[in-house]
């Protein structure tokens, strides 16, 4: 350990006490002090369960949080905010547990979140030119943030709050050079009154860091290992300021159809030990990694260059953390917490204890089902129709489903259909019937089609790319259905967007079109009633692909090809007494009849 650090200030956030950025260290009232830091994303965690996973960073040795702010989720439409006030009492939350703050506000967050935090509006309207110094897109950050920093503002460490550190976008070096671009950022950040020290994080790559950081600025590196290779890359283009790895990769995210990834804890505390033997801060990616509820998952583009397979990922963000999904220590948490002690100023606080579970396990029989269709038609969208097929973000859909629909005139001999620019799945019915799934790489359906034929595309999105040059993609049909190479017009379309489903009222109203179907596609729904509940898990085995709803909390995509088999309903979405529970299937299984609370 490094004696001249100090890693916790008496009470982080005294009002008086002044930190800054140093020639060599991070410096409170002129002392070095050192940043142990953990990430968690309060969009990420249940409000009510803040103070909880608070209280369990602290017990690990951190003096810090760090968060992200998701736009997309706070402005779902131009002018129209929601619960903003979220990241203020998420940082007032910090204050109360003692520990510092950091904030990444963007605009681009990556995260492993929808459009990497980016309105679908607002790339759709800008497309490449999102994340450059491009006039309408700077016009849109520039009210974005006048409607966000006051959240940040009123709670910096010089005005008695917790907030240390303010983020200049978001591994910039990754995507982009506009130098222009991070300087007006850095101007907008100040002129709305951040007066926080500001930083930059990228690769410890030179065309990384040539590409996002800003004189002035400190720069920071993100890594999983190797530490002092990457700060050495950090020292030939920085050769002053404190060190800090701003994302220590501790542990990684998973992506549906694939093997899940899990690091070896103690392999993950070694190169933690090596971070901070270089005298560097740090900030633990992810200390919880919590659940991107309501669908927000975000996606990948396989490849070296981000470009190839969709790559969708699940909605669990374990990320193999040090404190599960559940709010629960793991081993990591454990040895980190044995690594982090000797950096701490006082003996460790004893983690509060897990969540309670769920008293008993429960089955849940569902007793209707609302068809596809007659979701469509009750809470949808009107049915507009369309020369060629409108993509997501011409209907307005965020996160959801649209249903197009064409008819095939005839009589013509069978011939193949195929939909050019799919984006990212779409089940298919001729004339009501299941006639296949169609995807981005396997665009045509296996039987030609005859006409006359009536041909319904459920088309879903999978999760916008948060990552690489693909960003802001735009969803749904983006070409056109051909039937052999005739394209077809004349096409409708309604949009089912996940926001329908907000209301529970509209939902509860739809009449059922039959008793319930095992495998069938529609929304299921049961009321379940529970005594003490408590955390638990919603497994779906046999199910095909949709989302669930427990008392109108959204918790998310499941998908039978894993591997994520089961849903994290947290305790406070659970109540006394009678439950609703809903199960949108999309897709269709067999053998899918009943779900299990556990």
């Amino acid at each position: 350990m490094d004696e001249r650090h100090s890693t916790a200030a008496d009470d982080p956030g005294a009002h008086g006490d002044t930190f800054k950025v140093g020639t060599d260290d991070f410096e409170l009232d002129g002392r070095p002090v050192r940043l142990l830091s953990g990430a968690l994303h309060y969009f990420r965690v249940h409000e009510a369960q803040w103070g909880h996973r608070l209280a369990t960073l602290k017990a690990m040795g951190l003096n810090c949080v760090e968060t992200y702010v998701p736009w997309n989720m706070h402005e779902p439409r131009p002018g129209e905010l929601h619960d903003i006030t979220a990241l203020g009492r998420f940082l007032d939350a910090a204050h109360t547990a003692g520990l510092w703050a950091i904030v990444r506000p963007g605009p681009y967050i990556c995260a492993e979140w929808d459009n990497g935090g980016l309105p679908y509006w607002l790339t759709a309207e800008t497309g490449t030119r999102a994340r450059t110094r491009d006039k309408t897109y700077l016009a849109h950050v520039e009210r974005w943030f006048a409607r966000l920093l006051p959240q940040v503002v009123s709670r910096q460490h010089d005005r008695g709050g917790p907030v240390i550190m303010v983020q200049v976008e978001n591994e910039y070096g990754s995507y982009g050079s506009d130098q222009v671009y991070l300087g007006h950022l850095t101007e907008l950040l100040r002129a709305h009154g951040v007066t926080a020290e500001l930083f930059t994080s990228d690769g410890p790559e030179d065309h990384m860091l040539t590409g996002g950081s800003i004189p002035g600025v400190l720069a920071t590196v993100n890594l999983g290992s190797r530490a002092r290779e990457g700060f050495a890359v950090l020292r030939r283009h920085r050769p002053k300021g404190p060190l800090m790895c701003m994302e220590f990769w501790c542990g990684w995210f998973d992506h549906w159809g694939a093997e899940p990834v899990v690091r070896d804890p103690r392999d993950a505390a070694d190169a933690l030990r090596e971070i901070l033997e270089c005298g560097a801060s740090v900030n633990l990616y992810m200390a919880h990694g919590g659940t991107s509820f309501a669908g927000w998952a975000g996606a990948n583009r396989g490849g070296s260059l981000h470009d190839g397979t969709l790559q969708p990922d699940v909605t669990s963000y374990d990320y193999d953390a040090p404190i599960d999904e559940h709010g629960r220590p793991t081993e990591k948490f454990r040895l980190f917490r044995e690594v982090l002690a000797p950096y701490a100023d006082a003996p460790l606080p004893d983690p509060p204890p897990p969540p309670p579970p769920l008293a008993a396990p429960a089955v849940v029989h569902f007793t209707d089902r609302v068809a596809l269709d007659t979701l469509a038609d009750g809470i949808g969208s009107p049915e507009t129709e369309h020369a060629v097929p409108p993509t997501f973000e011409d209907l307005g859909v965020d996160r959801g489903l649209v249903r197009y629909t064409v008819d095939i005139p005839g009589p013509r001999e069978p011939h193949p259909l195929s939909v050019r620019g799919l984006r990212d799945r779409a089940v298919v019915h001729i004339d009501g019937l299941p006639a296949g799934v169609l995807t981005e790489d396997a665009p045509t359906l296996p039987e030609p089609i005859a006409g006359p034929a009536r041909v319904t595309l459920w088309t879903e999105s999978l999760g916008r790319v948060s990552y690489g040059p693909r960003l802001g993609e735009p969803k749904g049909i983006t070409g056109g259905i051909l039937h052999e190479r005739q394209y077809v017009h004349g096409v409708r379309a309604v949009a089912l967007p996940l926001t329908a489903f907000t209301d529970p009222a509209p939902v509860r109203d739809l009449p059922a079109d039959t008793g319930p179907l095992p495998g069938a596609t529609g929304l299921h729904r049961a009321t379940l009633t529970l005594h003490d509940p408590g955390d638990a898990d919603l497994e779906l085995t046999n199910w095909g692909r949709g989302f669930a709803w427990v008392n109108g909390f959204c918790l998310g995509r499941y998908w039978g090809i894993g591997p994520q088999q089961s849903l994290y309903v947290p305790a406070p979405a659970l109540r006394e007494g009678a439950n609703e529970v809903w199960v949108l299937e999309v897709e269709g299984a067999e053998g899918a009849g009943e779900v299990r609370l556990r």
